[in-house]
């Protein structure tokens, strides 16, 4: 791995569609060899339009890209070859067993069928679908048919992931089991960039993350930075009987009787909203947080 190597660069990019939106406002961008990223953005920001430049699906109206020193306009089909995609959307045909699905993408970049069958293998037992190899990928759960995605951006052996929501409509226990697969993914070495509407995802994954608002970088640091930024939380509490009564200095907001949803900012601690509990004779019940202090910042930001 050389040193500070850029997995993914893009200099002043910008991007406006026939119809004249102006989907990226020359934007400023990189992702380390190595990295986790997590780039954050509202339905429409720009997340999507930004991910299919660098996977040859939309062309740029202006500025750089560049996959691992790889510039896209000058030789995109050798960048192509270190990117495996895992978009939103199911694109693969329904009606083919599992285990060709994967083995054919491997096909398209070049890997003999006999390669291909080995890396399938090995990466459909990880996700947990060896078992269902010979089955039409229409069989499948929704879960699995994500797995089966990420198993087919995987199956070339790419040093860079794209993921663009790849837990969506996946349970919990499956999403925190890909969680486990994409950590150590990363820890041997792979380059990931994720988009997530599960903002708990950004935080326990990414050690990066930028956010795009309108087609503009608007934020852009580690999590440690971001979330030791990040001043407001908002509480839910429990309590044995709820009291009207003052709960001055904070923004309190009763709930029902037994429930309270408190602001706790870096002045205004937790432990001094106990301390307003206890004057009152209000036993704590239960707390616990409303949002993720990312989420917070997110929606803070969003609607700015």
């Amino acid at each position: 791995m050389i040193a500070d190597m850029k997995a993914i660069e893009v200099k002043k990019l910008e991007k406006t569609y026939a119809n004249g939106v102006h989907a990226l406002k020359g934007i400023d961008f990189s992702v380390n060899e190595g990295g986790f990223f997590g780039l954050l953005g509202a339905n429409g920001a720009g997340k999507t339009t930004m991910i299919s430049i660098l996977t040859g699906t939309v062309n740029k109206s202006g500025g750089k890209a560049g996959i691992f020193n790889i510039d896209i306009d000058k030789d995109h089909a050798a960048a192509k070859r270190l990117i495996g995609t895992v978009p939103q959307e199911f694109n693969f045909n329904i009606f083919e067993k599992v285990l060709d699905i994967v083995v054919q993408q491997a096909g398209y970049f070049g890997i003999t069928r006999k390669e291909a069958t080995l890396n399938a293998e090995e990466i459909l037992e990880v996700l947990g679908l060896w078992d269902k190899r010979d089955q039409p990928g229409r069989s499948l759960s929704g879960g699995m048919k994500r797995r089966l995605m990420i198993a087919r951006a995987l199956v070339h052996k790419p040093r860079l992931l794209i993921l663009d929501e790849p837990t969506a409509g996946v349970d919990t226990e499956l999403r925190h089991g890909m969680w486990k697969y994409l950590k150590r993914l990363n820890e041997k070495g792979t380059t990931i960039l994720l988009t997530s509407h599960y903002l708990e995802e950004i935080e326990e994954l990414c050690r990066n993350v930028a956010m795009i608002k309108d087609g503009n970088i608007v934020l852009n640091d580690t999590i440690k930075n971001v979330l030791g930024s990040s001043a407001l939380q908002t509480y839910i509490v429990n309590v044995d009987k709820v009291k009207k009564v003052s709960f001055d200095p904070f923004e309190c907001m009763i709930v029902d009787d037994v429930t309270l949803e408190v602001e706790i900012t870096l002045t205004k601690t937790l432990n001094d909203f106990i301390g307003v509990l206890n004057k009152h004779h209000m036993l704590l019940r239960d707390l616990r947080p409303k949002n993720n202090r990312l989420e917070e910042l997110f929606l803070n930001i969003l609607h700015d």
